[in-house]
């Protein structure tokens, strides 16, 4: 029974690389679809931890920008699809790094390059800081100082940039990003940094806090796969640039009341 089970599995794996195989501009999808697929379903890790990309609705069920483009990318390669749900960002990057998954939805960063082969840009977000309404805090500029502590979710984009730039104050870590403002208002910390969607909904959650205006930095969320899939990382690249140009990506941020996203522009043409 067992070995008819594979025989089955291995003849519907070879069945959806067919059809993508079969599709217009067959030659690249079914490499693509190789890579992506190999074993039958291309497995997409979900970041719920970035409300901005997916969230888990009351019923269950995965839904986001993120969502919407995984299943969109494996309907056009004609391949089935299995969506693995993470709570942090850094639990996604070691997923990518170890194969556990074949495509992520993350934020660019040069750290994350070693194990992650990017497209472009689809979405840009902005980091922000959150600190109690009675802090001396009034700018960004203000915040790294010694004797401050900045809490920020571990593994995370903001993280990683924290980790670079910070200079006097002291990064203190949440286990996920939704976890951080929680962290910050438990522990005394000065400052929280994370998605300004998130921080937005903490501040009316819990009140008494406020964001400072502007933004730290701004993160490019993009398409990723293990490094050293070239067909994959070169059917996403177009396959992303159509669903920016296409409207795509903009419809599904309005469907998912994402507010304050933008999206990504156009990757610009390499110099002749």
């Amino acid at each position: 029974m067992n070995v008819q089970r594979r025989e089955l599995c291995a003849a519907g794996a070879a069945t959806l690389l067919l059809s993508a195989c079969a599709s217009p501009g067959s030659s690249e999808a079914c490499a693509a679809a190789a890579e992506l697929a190999g074993n039958g379903k291309l497995r997409a890790a979900i970041n719920l931890g970035n409300p901005i990309l997916a969230s888990r609705g009351a019923d269950g069920e995965l839904r986001g920008v993120s969502v919407d483009l995984a299943r969109e990318a494996a309907r056009r390669l004609g391949v089935s699809i299995e969506l693995v749900a993470f709570n942090a960002a850094g639990k996604v990057v070691e997923a990518i790094k170890d194969k556990q998954v074949d495509l992520a939805f993350v934020a660019i960063d040069p750290l994350r390059g070693a194990d992650t082969d990017y497209t472009a840009p689809y979405v840009i977000i902005e980091g922000a800081y959150l600190v109690r309404n009675d802090s001396p805090l009034q700018r960004n500029e203000d915040v790294d100082r010694t004797g401050r502590r900045i809490v920020v979710g571990r593994g995370s984009a903001y993280d990683l940039y924290l980790t670079r730039e910070i200079r006097s104050a002291t990064l203190v870590r949440a286990p996920t990003s939704p976890a951080v403002t929680d962290m910050f208002l438990a522990d005394q910390l000065d400052v929280a940094a994370g998605v300004r969607q998130q921080l937005e909904a903490d501040a009316r959650r819990v009140g008494g806090v406020r964001l400072l205006p502007g933004r730290f930095m701004v993160i490019e969320q993009a398409m990723g796969v293990p490094k050293g899939r070239v067909a994959a990382q070169r059917w996403l690249s177009g396959f992303v640039e159509e669903m920016k140009a296409s409207g795509f990506v903009a419809e599904a941020l309005r469907r998912h009341g994402i507010e304050g996203a933008l999206v990504a522009p156009p990757r610009q043409a390499p110099p002749r």
